[in-house]
């Protein structure tokens, strides 16, 4: 597979992203054939890792999953997270809060979800809405949506304290990339049902969006939580991005299977 060895960077805390001069369509030097080999040993590995994480049961693991319209989410939990054992892993995507969610603090929906130890999370949008979508369509005053970047860090301080593994994903396409996947969208019959009108007024305000996207990487990636900026123009090369820094993650918490009970030597199977 070449010299080349896929270099994962988190954004450093108060670092100032500037996603337009972050190229969308990197590929780190790979090439396809080996993006999918890599992936392909990647995901045997999560398995066992997961089956590690379940059979331990001291560390829990949340993936946060951000992205534009056409970004690649549910790509991306199809193709990469297809690695974890489903009886261990929870997907959950946030839409607009529901009247009752809205009655509580923007916080209150988020937490139910985090997976307790030994299990996965994937969020799909998460409690950065509140910070990106909210601001953007001045949904809440500015004071409102400032105070939040300290709740989140705060929040993600407390569930790292509490052994969950945090790894945020930004899931970062062109401008031309999206408006590729639109048409495909409107082209092609089948994929008619994913095309929402209302995703054309969000692209309208794209600038707004990236300014969004920036002060939340610069406010809220800490070593406890940290930010990816994944090129995702390349499927195959999101797909590798992701599943390797989980990997890595993972393999950092020197996990190890529980000690066997004692007298196993003893049991005879008739």
């Amino acid at each position: 597979m070449g010299k080349h060895r896929l270099v994962t960077t988190p954004v450093a805390p108060g670092q100032r992203v500037n996603l337009d001069e972050v190229d969308a369509r990197e590929t780190g030097g790979l090439t396809k054939s080996d993006g999918k080999k890599i992936l392909k040993d990647n995901l045997k590995r999560m398995a066992d890792l997961q089956e590690l994480m379940f059979a331990e049961s001291k560390h829990a693991l949340l993936i946060v999953l951000q992205a534009m319209d056409a970004g690649g989410k549910d790509s991306t939990i199809r193709h990469v997270m297809d690695g974890f054992n489903p009886q261990g892993c929870h997907v959950v995507g946030f839409g607009v809060p529901t009247e009752i969610e809205l009655a509580h603090d923007f916080l209150w929906r988020i937490h139910t979800h985090t997976p307790p130890k030994g299990f996965v999370s994937i969020f799909n949008r998460s409690h950065y809405e509140d910070v990106l979508v909210v601001r953007v369509n001045e949904l809440a005053p500015r004071g409102v949506w400032q105070a939040r970047y300290d709740h989140i860090n705060a929040f993600e301080r407390l569930l790292a304290d509490s052994d969950v593994t945090i790894l945020k994903f930004y899931l970062h396409i062109s401008k031309d990339e999206q408006k590729e996947r639109f048409q495909e969208r409107l082209d092609r019959r089948e994929k008619n049902w994913k095309f929402n009108p209302g995703d054309l007024k969000t692209r309208a305000k794209w600038g707004d969006y990236m300014r969004a996207f920036e002060d939340a990487f610069e406010r809220c990636s800490q070593p406890w939580a940290p930010w990816y900026v994944v090129p995702a123009d390349r499927k195959w090369y999101r797909n590798l991005y992701v599943s390797t820094v989980i990997v890595e993650a993972m393999e950092k918490l020197n996990m190890r299977y529980p000690p066997a009970p004692e007298g196993l030597d003893k049991i005879v199977i008739e």
